[in-house]
Order: C-alpha cells, then structure tokens, then sequence
C-alpha cells in the first residue's frame, strides 16, 4: 500500500513538474494578481503563470465559448454567479471539490457542484459624489427621478453589470422591465465594463455609478478621506460572489487544482481586500480602511434555479427595452 501511495505521488509530482506554463485567463481589474502574489504560486510548483487579461467577465465567458473545441486556457478567474450557470450550462468548466474549501464560509458556496469556486465578494451599490449629488436617493423609485445622473455597465458583457440588472429583477420581479423602462432617462451611459465606467465617474461625467459597497473603503484608503459615498436602496442590497474554475479540456488538470486551492491560501486572500475591493471568502484580517465599507442591512437574491432558466432571456429583454 505505502509503495503504491508513493508512486501515485511521484506520479503526481512528475505531472506537475512537466507542466512548465499555466494559463490563467482574467478579467482587467484582476490584472493586479501578476504583481506578485502569482509568483508565490510559481515559486511553489517550479512552473510559469501565463496572466490573461481579458475585459470583463463577459469577455471571459465569450473567449472560453470561442475557443470551446480547442482550449487555450486552464483556469478562468473571475464569473460570479449569473456567468457560472451560463458557463456550466455551456460545459466551459469542470468540477473540483478544493482541498481546502473547508477555509471557504459556509454561505459563500453558490455552486454545489463545485465548478466554480468564490474567492472574493461584495454587494453591488450605487457610488455617488457627495460634491455633485445634493440630495441622495433613498430607493429604486428615486433613481428614476434623477436625468441623465447614472453611469451603468452593461449586462452582456459586464458581471457588474450582470449583478445591477439581477438586482433590480429581484426587487420588482415580473415588473423589472417597466422600472427599466423608467430609469432608462435617469442613464447617462451604459459601458462595457467596470473600468470604463469608473473612469467616466472619476472624470465627472455624471455624479452617481453602479459599483460595490465597499468604495467607501476604496476612497479612504487612496484619499485618506470618504471621497466617494456609496448607498444601498431600501429594498435591499444584491451580493456578487466571484469564483474561479478549471477549464475543460486543460492539458494541466493537477496543477489546476492546485491552484484553484492557492487562491484560498492567505497569501491569496489577504490580497483580495485592497487590489480587488471585494471582501476575502477567508477569514483573513481585514485592513483598517475596510471599516469604512457599507455592510447591507437587508440581502436579495435570485434562486439559482430561475436564474438558470430566465437569464438569457432577461438580457435579451433588457437588451430590447435599452436599444
């Protein structure tokens, strides 16, 4: 038995070390992760991380569809729930129960099938600059008052995005397309990505955005004071989880696993709250500026049923009502 077990390790350390490059595809805003951190991965297994920064997790999911029959990378990084189901339902991901999920909080594990695994979350919120938005919105209803105010990514190609829409599903359910219909004034512009509409927001373009709860924590730690202020509507707060998978078809299966297991390690973790400004699925510490992060009162979500059966229909109608 104990020679077996070894040559199974041998085995198993063979195929890692023979494995000398791991691809790992990426939105941008998780560009960050090359500066670093992946190095402790390299230096762990002896192998090259090759870092693909890709848009947003709508551009990942497309890029994996495109290269479905011939697949390039052995991780993706970066599909929270809504692209998970679209990700699984198109067979992009296989399962892998992480050694370490253990370290993963209980509520955190939105696929119990274990294709993708969290690494980070946040709810979704609406940032706001206190300078230019005197009166600040207390509910869904009052977004739709305000012209031209509100800066929005778009759902096909943009997991925040994604997240605002499913958000505003779960508050008025089979009345979401005629509030759509409503705040469509309010839009300012719709972006492919975060990036694109922070950039927008910082520039003053329009004084509110769709973002996360924690850029109060963003705004303390860059400016040293609460810049930008975010609020949470009355109904509720929706919460992104984000998860990393293994790519079907990954010529490097092992060392895959082990990586998705890295991403829980502290060193990964702790990582997570000031490059990502998201909340660690770990119970890393959390850096000072965090407490300036807006916790909700009050959660929201979608059962991953209906969401698997409605989502490529609703960003259809959405995409029929704003175009």
């Amino acid at each position: 038995m104990k020679k077996g077990i070894v040559f199974l390790s041998v085995l198993l350390l063979s195929s890692l070390l023979f494995a000398k490059t791991l691809t790992v595809y990426v939105y941008d805003s998780l560009d960050w992760i090359k500066k670093g951190v992946i190095q402790k991965f390299e230096n762990m297994y002896n192998v090259d991380v090759n870092v693909v920064v890709l848009g947003d997790g709508g551009t990942l999911l497309s890029r994996l569809k495109l290269e479905k029959k011939n697949p390039k990378a052995d991780v993706v990084i970066g599909l929270d729930q809504s692209l998970s189901v679209l990700a699984i339902n198109e067979d992009l991901v296989i399962p892998y129960k992480p050694l370490n999920i253990s370290k993963i909080k209980d509520d955190l594990i939105y696929d119990k099938s274990y294709h993708l695994i969290p690494y980070d979350y946040g709810a979704i919120a609406i940032v706001y600059d206190p300078e230019k938005l005197k009166s600040v919105p207390k509910s869904f209803e009052d977004l739709t008052k305000l012209k031209k105010k509100l800066i929005i990514q778009d759902p096909r190609t943009s997991s925040t995005g994604q997240a605002f829409l499913l958000w505003t599903i779960a508050v008025y359910k089979d009345q979401w397309k005629d509030f759509w219909k409503r705040l469509k004034p309010a839009i300012l512009t719709v972006t492919p990505g975060w990036g694109e509409a922070f950039a927008k927001f910082e520039a003053g373009e329009a004084p509110m955005m769709v973002s996360y709860a924690t850029d109060g924590a963003y705004s303390y730690y860059y400016y040293k004071s609460t810049k930008y202020k975010a609020f949470i509507p009355q109904e509720g707060a929706y919460i992104q989880i984000e998860g990393a998978g293994i790519v079907k078809g990954t010529k490097n299966p092992e060392l895959a696993k082990r990586f998705i297991e890295f991403l829980l390690f502290d060193d990964f973790q702790k990582e997570v709250p000031l490059n990502q400004w998201m909340f660690p699925v770990t119970n890393v510490k959390l850096p000072e500026a965090f407490k300036y992060a807006l916790v909700p009162e009050k959660v929201l979500t979608i059962d991953s049923e209906e969401l698997n059966k409605n989502l490529e229909n609703w960003l259809d109608e959405w995409e029929e009502i704003m175009y």
